[in-house]
C-alpha cells in the first residue's frame, strides 16, 4: 500500500513539474561601486605637456618598450589598481629619431631605426586602432581640437576589444603623443563595460585639459 502511495505522489511531482514554465535568469556580474570623479594636475619638470587625472589613479614612469627603454622620459601610465586598468601615453618628437619594433616571422623583434613623421605616425595609430578589426563590433573615430587648441582624433572601438578606447594629439610640427586604455583580464564588453563607461569620462576630461607645454 506504502509503495503504491509513494509511486502515484512520485507521478503527481513529475506532471506537476512538466508543467511548469522556465524563465531563464540573465548572466549577472559583481557590482562595483565607483567614486566621484576628482582630479588633480600632472605637470612635471621638463615634461612637454600637462593635464589632469582622477585623484584615484597613479602617474607612473614607464620604463619599458618591448624589454628596452622608451626612446624618450615623457612615456607615461596612468594605473587604475583598483580596476586592473591602466592608460599608456607614448610621446614621439616629430622629426626625432626611434626604434621602432619590427616583427619577424618566428614572431621575434627587431629594431629598425626610423624618423618620427607625422603622417606615419598618424596612419600607425588608425592601423593600430584596426588591428582589433577581427573582434570589434564596430570602430568609430572622430576628430576634436580641445579647449587649449590641441588637436587629435578619438577612437571608440565595440566589441571585445582590447583596446577599447584609444586617442592621439598633435600639434602637427612638434609634439606627438598616443593614448591607449587597456584592462589587465581578458576583454569582456559586459563584464568590464561599467568601469571602461566610468573611466572614459576619465580619458574625456585628460583630453580637454591636455596642453603642450613645449
Amino acid at each position: 500500500m506504502n509503495k503504491r502511495w509513494f509511486s502515484g505522489f512520485l507521478v503527481l511531482i513529475l506532471f506537476a513539474s512538466c508543467n511548469d514554465v522556465y524563465t531563464s535568469k540573465k548572466r549577472g556580474y559583481f557590482k562595483i561601486e565607483l567614486p566621484v570623479h576628482e582630479y588633480k594636475k600632472f605637470s612635471r619638470a621638463g615634461f612637454p605637456y600637462s593635464f589632469e587625472y582622477p585623484v584615484y589613479a597613479n602617474v607612473i614612469q614607464d620604463t619599458t618598450y618591448f624589454d628596452s627603454k622608451p626612446e624618450n622620459d615623457y612615456w607615461v601610465n596612468i594605473d587604475f589598481p583598483q580596476y586592473n586598468a591602466r592608460i599608456f601615453l607614448s610621446y614621439k618628437i616629430i622629426g626625432g629619431k626611434a626604434i621602432y619594433k619590427i616583427k619577424n616571422a618566428d614572431n621575434t623583434y627587431r629594431d629598425s631605426a626610423k624618423v618620427n613623421e607625422f603622417d606615419k605616425m598618424v596612419n600607425d595609430a588608425f592601423n593600430l586602432t584596426n588591428k582589433n578589426n577581427v573582434v570589434a563590433s564596430s570602430i568609430k573615430d572622430s576628430a576634436f581640437v580641445n579647449p587649449n587648441g590641441v588637436s587629435g582624433v578619438y577612437f571608440k572601438v565595440g566589441g571585445n576589444a582590447a583596446t577599447a578606447r584609444q586617442f592621439f594629439m598633435s600639434d602637427t610640427t612638434k609634439n606627438f603623443i598616443r593614448g591607449a586604455l587597456y584592462f589587465g583580464s581578458t576583454p569582456n564588453s559586459d563584464s568590464i563595460k561599467p568601469v571602461q563607461d566610468f573611466l572614459e569620462t576619465d580619458i574625456k576630461h585628460l583630453i580637454n585639459t591636455f596642453r603642450w607645454e613645449k
